[in-house]
């Protein structure tokens, strides 16, 4: 089977990639440091690992056009969760860094008519995938 990737699908990727970029910018301009971008495992992903003020975050950055269906930030659920956990745990075994302290963070990058939106949640989801501040 051959699966063409239509003008949707490449939209939707470059907006992902344009909504990675912001949350970096957001996130450097704060002080943070961008240690990598997008570490994926098969079974999960971690699209920015931060540092800031000796503290490791990992962060999972989601998007949507306009909030009529909710924030993107709705949309990690504890499966997601699960697997920006699992990548994560990969990330700093391969880097030296088990044993910091950890928190896992999300940044909504909500597009729109106007100039995007980026809100930043920090400590969304705990190491087991359970809720933190949703």
């Amino acid at each position: 089977m051959i699966v063409a990737e239509g003008p949707r699908d490449g939209g939707r990727r470059a907006r992902g990639r344009e909504a990675e970029a912001l949350a970096a910018a957001f996130l450097e301009e704060r002080g943070y440091r961008i240690l990598a971008r997008n570490h994926a495992l098969r079974r999960g992903e971690v699209d920015l690992v931060c540092e800031t003020g000796g503290l490791l975050c990992f962060v999972e950055v989601r998007s949507r056009t306009g909030d009529a269906h909710g924030g993107p930030e709705e949309t990690v659920d504890r499966r997601k969760a699960r697997r920006v956990v699992l990548a994560a745990t990969d990330w700093a075994e391969r880097n030296g860094g088990s044993g910091r302290n950890i928190r896992f963070d999300v940044v909504a990058v909500t597009f729109g008519e106007s100039a995007p939106r980026v809100v930043h949640f920090p400590a969304a989801f705990d190491a087991d995938g359970g809720a933190g501040v949703f």
